[in-house]
């Protein structure tokens, strides 16, 4: 029985909201920004800065100078052990999405959730793309504040995720072989949450659900 789904989803592909929609209709849980506030409080920091830290790599002189202190100078003091950074943001992100999935009924919204969950009993793995025109004129009309280039912003952020799904999981972000479901977006929710519900075997749920309300 699935009792748990993640959702990838290429940066425009508005991965999110049908996870959103998916969530909506199954009646669990939607794991996105709850966690950025989750871990905030857990690590007692600022949300802004766990926000910085959300599917990014530290920077790469950050992390040079890390690993100088930890082998080159390991007898010598180093970096504030209690910094927050992206090595523990990690870390919380995975305590959390583990205790996630022995609770159940959630969706949970990228993290490397479905890197981190694979092999997890119960757990169905979803990607979301979508054409790179349909990306651009989503992001265009929903954020015309952002701007520049935003093709370049799109594959700059879809490269970022990669590496951090590379860096600690060890996979690659686009390999089929993680996912359950890859879906184009361009067919709506609608049809990609019953597409959703029909491969992970939930239908009979969903009726229990509409027939309770």
């Amino acid at each position: 029985m699935i009792r748990m789904i993640t959702v990838e989803r290429e940066y425009g592909s508005q991965g999110a909201a049908y996870a959103h929609h998916l969530a909506s209709r199954l009646g669990w849980k939607l794991i996105d920004d709850c966690l950025l506030e989750e871990i905030a409080s857990r690590a007692g920091v600022q949300k802004h800065l766990v926000a910085q830290c959300d599917e990014r790599l530290d920077p790469w002189y950050y992390r040079f100078g890390k690993a100088f202190w930890h082998g080159s100078l390991e007898r010598l003091p180093g970096p504030d052990s209690d910094t927050f950074d992206s090595d523990r943001m990690v870390d919380h992100v995975r305590e959390l999405l583990r205790a996630r999935a022995e609770e159940g009924q959630c969706v949970v919204v990228g993290r490397g959730a479905a890197c981190l969950l694979h092999n997890v009993p119960g757990a169905f793995h979803v990607f979301v793309y979508a054409s790179m025109p349909r990306k651009v004129k989503y992001i265009t009309e929903q954020f015309p504040e952002h701007a520049g280039d935003v093709e370049v912003e799109i594959l700059a952020t879809d490269r970022r995720r990669a590496a951090y799904i590379r860096r600690y999981y060890d996979m690659d972000w686009t390999d089929r072989r993680i996912y359950h479901l890859m879906m184009n977006s361009c067919m709506g929710f609608e049809a990609m949450v019953g597409a959703t519900v029909e491969a992970a075997g939930l239908t009979s749920l969903v009726a229990t659900e509409r027939t309770a309300r």
